[in-house]
């Protein structure tokens, strides 16, 4: 069975940074797209950041591009993003999700994966 476990939330001013980690578990880890997205209140689940299979690719959102960086530990079975200059906007429960990758590649849409963690809140105060 398929666990993914993230990890590092919490409260943080405006400007500060936290460091996100997914742990999985229950897979052939190093077969698989990992991907970040994040729900804020009354809005939909968002794609932030996605890493190919062998760390290889990465992609990322828009509104978090220049601030965020995922990265993956094939050997630890962990994902993890790193967030920088958060704003109170970043406020959000993220989440990590997982799906088998068949080329150096990566996804961004939330329907293409196919595990899902629990969530981790992060709230940003002004």
């Amino acid at each position: 069975q398929v666990h993914l476990v993230e990890s590092g939330g919490g409260l943080v001013q405006a400007g500060g940074s936290l460091r996100l980690s997914c742990a999985a578990s229950g897979l052939a880890f190093s077969g698989y797209v990992m991907g970040w997205f994040r729900q804020r209140p009354g809005k939909e689940r968002e794609f932030i950041a996605a890493i190919s299979q062998r760390g290889g690719r990465t992609g990322y959102a828009d509104s978090v591009k220049g601030r965020v960086t995922i990265s993956r530990d094939n050997a630890k079975n962990t994902v993890s993003l790193q967030m920088n200059s958060l704003k109170p906007e970043d406020t959000a429960v993220y989440y990590c999700a997982a799906v088998p990758g068949y080329s150096e590649s990566y996804y961004t849409g939330s329907y293409e994966y196919r595990y899902w963690g629990q969530g981790t809140q992060v709230t940003v105060s002004s």
